[in-house]
């Protein structure tokens, strides 16, 4: 299998790098590439606005809180887009709303973390998505 590229949608500094000091002391050492928000993603997945396309496999972690477009608005339009529409994708949220997990999970989200639980749950969650991406089989 090719190496899985980490797409990171968060507009959060102090998240962007406490997720990439997480998976370096993990020693995840996958390709981690970092969008400012929705419409930031979307343009990398596609190609478009003078982003270069992410290469596949590519795996999503996805805040749900940001400007221009939030995570809830980028997961109905990755569904809706027919070469989109199959991506993996993890929220990694502050969010412990009942509705926001429900609408996550709605939009066929593989999981809901919540960034500022324990730190040890957050460190498992990054373990486990390791061990995910080297079993499953991604979609083309």
């Amino acid at each position: 299998m090719s190496e899985v590229n980490i797409l990171l949608v968060e507009d959060d500094e102090v998240d962007v790098k406490a997720v990439k000091r997480a998976l370096r002391d993990l020693k995840i050492a996958n390709p981690v590439v970092r969008a400012a928000d929705g419409v930031d993603a979307l343009a990398m997945l596609r190609g478009v606005n003078g982003r270069e396309r992410l290469k596949r496999p590519y795996l999503i972690l996805l805040d749900l809180n940001m400007p221009r477009m939030g995570g809830l608005e980028f997961l109905a339009e990755l569904r809706s887009d027919p070469e989109l529409r199959r991506s993996i994708v993890f929220v990694m949220t502050t969010s412990a709303a009942e509705e926001d997990r429900f609408r996550a999970y709605d939009s066929h989200v593989s999981g809901y973390v919540l960034k500022h639980g324990p730190a040890s749950s957050f460190i498992d969650a990054l373990t486990m998505l390791e061990h995910y991406w080297r079993v499953i089989e991604f979609p083309d």
